[in-house]
């Protein structure tokens, strides 16, 4: 647990906040008896490529072959995962789409709210692991030189992200010490590249694909550079899983449609498009070359950018074991 400790440690002041505010709702929600329409807040992250998932089932409502009938579902969207899990543990949100470090975080909070992973939503090794640099920076031989320059540069990310867990474990690797680590989010990451403030960033799909496609910045490296898979997760709260194994079934089923649909190479565009209308400040190419493109091998690019294996596969596993260590 020594790593996880030391990023629960970072990620505080993202955390702290709300789980303040959280405790005192601590209580079960209410679901209803089994059968019964249901009332479902669903926090998703349409900025987050690895768990369009959720971007596809808001738009093609797959559920409501499955739930209830008289069943409701509101999608709220989630900037970064911290949001959705302090959603998640004040009962806000019943079912959330996050990226794998904030979902694991969400498991540790049991004095305030029981939530449980359920599914895999998305795996693969740039879709949060991406390190970008400034366009000036020097053109690197390969991503390994790149990953030394970032050696005393100043590097932002949004702590309490995916993205914070690995560039954390990257750095202790390869024993590397940026001269500062900053917490931005991705607007404020996106505005500093453009006003020249930032050396290098760790970074996240389609964010990633919309500075380098706006040239903003150079991406240099992945977590293909170091052997790092990175993931996103579907979390519900366990008094939903407890109450409803009707509702938890009928949405198990639903994501598994919605990640069929996300597979097929064939619904790309239309899965494009359904992410433009769900984001805003997207073109529609860097949205494709978000999930689809695909990247010098040099920089860390790989064939395959995002593998949907749905259950806990042994690799979703071993990302899970490796970031509680």
């Amino acid at each position: 647990m020594k790593y996880l400790k030391r990023f629960l440690k970072h990620a505080s002041v993202t955390f702290a906040g709300a789980l303040v505010a959280a405790s005192a709702l601590a209580a079960d929600v209410y679901f209803g008896k089994v059968g019964e329409p249901v009332k479902l807040v669903i926090g998703y992250q349409p900025y987050y490529t690895e768990s369009w998932s959720g971007v596809v089932m808001r738009s093609k409502k797959f559920y409501e072959k499955y739930l209830p009938k008289g069943s409701t579902v509101e999608f709220q969207i989630g900037l970064q995962g911290a949001i959705i899990v302090n959603n998640l543990l004040a009962g806000k949100h019943h079912i959330g789409y996050m990226g794998d470090m904030p979902a694991i975080v969400s498991t540790t909070k049991q004095e305030v709210a029981d939530i449980r992973l359920v599914a895999v939503v998305g795996m693969g090794w740039d879709q949060c692991n991406a390190f970008l640099v400034r366009t000036d920076a020097p053109k690197f031989a390969n991503d390994q030189e790149a990953i030394k320059w970032l050696n005393g540069k100043t590097v932002a990310v949004p702590k309490g992200s995916c993205t914070d867990r690995f560039a954390q474990a990257v750095f202790k690797r390869a024993g590397i010490q940026p001269s500062a680590y900053l917490n931005q989010n991705i607007e404020v990451i996106t505005s500093n590249f453009r006003a020249g403030k930032l050396d290098a960033a760790v970074m996240w799909e389609p964010t990633t694909s919309r500075l380098v496609l706006e040239g903003l910045a150079r991406k240099v490296a992945t977590g293909f550079s170091v052997n790092e898979t990175d993931a996103g997760f579907l979390g519900m709260r366990a008094d939903l899983i407890k109450q409803r194994p009707d509702v938890v079934k009928a949405w198990l089923n639903a994501e598994l449609d919605a990640q069929l649909f996300f597979l097929d190479p064939k619904n790309a565009m239309e899965v494009t498009k359904i992410a433009k209308e769900q984001t805003t400040g997207f073109s529609e190419r860097a949205l494709w070359m978000a999930a689809y493109g695909t990247y010098p091998k040099e920089g860390g690019g790989t064939p395959t950018r995002i593998i949907l294996p749905y259950a806990f596969t042994p690799e979703a596993l071993e990302l899970i074991k490796r970031s509680s260590a």
